[in-house]
């Protein structure tokens, strides 16, 4: 029996729809539904999250291991220096676990492990994942280069808009320069007009820059609008940052709140990054004590491994629009503790 039709055969067992199951597990339903029709591969990500939720013992994961793989691209420079990496780390395939569940400094090493034997597909999201851990670890430079290696890679399978698009998210808690990511997100959207993250990095940018006219109507092209490659909980996710920038409060807690909802718990980083969001919201919305107080218990709560750079750069938001209130030196505190220079003003606002 193949994936699709197990999950389905599970869902249907555990009396749930499509929709039900989709949001357990975060995924929109037009997407779990290609899976289960066999018109989508699935991960184990998926499939892990269903085995969770529909309580199948890890049936479903062991299904998804199984399958057959595909044909292999004939090998290309960029493969071969990808597999020449992972000869020199050494990393070996068991070490590997699911992004949104590892910590990045363990995450790395297994990401890098996977290169070895993958497709067009395959090695164009590996190398997006490999760049956005190290912009978690705050390594930069190399980031930039695998980012390059992600566009080249996607390019040529479909989905560069959407590795773009995810350049430019990062980008932004990279504090690279805004023109430039809005260059690139307009490519991002060029290459997948129809697609949601490409117009949402847009969005992003547009409202980094302080061009609220253009933002908005951006956000209102965002609203509505969906797309199986882009979780909900992160659709809610991009319009409430849209929504918390443009000063619009009230209707950023609102759709942060339900993107909590939506990510599972087990996403540590995700929902510790989505929680200081809507600490910044709460305190836009008029209530900075409860931004600060809520804010403080994310950093306070959260593991150390978890402590990577982009949870600091949403914590710095935090205290941009908190920074008046006498509670706020622990923040900075805490920020300082990071190695993050602190206090010096705010570059995206």
């Amino acid at each position: 029996m193949t994936f699709g039709s197990l999950l389905r055969q599970c869902r249907q067992t555990a009396g749930l729809s499509l929709r039900q199951l989709a949001a357990q597990v975060g995924y929109d339903h037009s997407y779990l539904s290609q899976v289960e029709r066999g018109q989508r591969p699935g991960s184990a990500d998926l499939a892990r999250l269903c085995d969770e939720q529909l309580g199948t013992a890890g049936r479903l994961t062991a299904t998804f291991a199984q399958r057959p793989a595909r044909a292999r691209q004939q090998t290309d420079p960029l493969e071969a220096a990808w597999r020449g990496l992972v000869g020199t780390l050494g990393a070996p395939p068991e070490l590997f676990s699911e992004c949104r569940t590892t910590p990045p400094a363990a995450l790395l090493p297994a990401l890098v492990s996977q290169l070895r034997g993958a497709d067009g597909v395959e090695a164009a999201e590996l190398s997006a994942l490999i760049a956005e851990t190290l912009t978690r670890l705050d390594d930069r430079s190399t980031a930039r280069r695998w980012w390059w290696a992600a566009r080249a890679a996607a390019d040529g399978v479909g989905s560069g808009g959407t590795v773009r698009a995810r350049e430019v998210i990062c980008g932004l808690a990279e504090r690279r320069a805004l023109p430039e990511l809005l260059e690139l997100a307009e490519e991002a959207v060029g290459l997948a007009r129809q697609s949601y993250l490409p117009r949402a990095a847009r969005a992003l940018v547009l409202a980094e820059l302080g061009r609220r006219q253009d933002a908005h109507s951006a956000l209102q092209e965002l609203i509505g609008i969906g797309d199986e490659l882009a979780p909900p909980y992160q659709q809610h996710w991009a319009e409430g940052r849209v929504c918390t920038l443009l000063g619009y409060g009230v209707a950023g807690c609102v759709l942060l709140e339900r993107a909590r909802e939506l990510c599972p718990e087990s996403w540590v980083g995700e929902r510790a990054r989505l929680d200081l969001c809507l600490a910044e919201c709460l305190a836009v919305a008029g209530e900075p004590a409860a931004g600060l107080a809520m804010g403080l218990r994310v950093l306070v709560e959260l593991p150390d491994e978890w402590h990577d750079s982009l949870v600091y750069d949403a914590a710095e938001r935090v205290l941009h629009v908190v920074q008046a209130l006498p509670g706020s030196a622990e923040l900075t505190w805490w920020l300082a503790r990071s190695g993050r220079s602190v206090g010096g003003g705010s570059r995206w606002r």
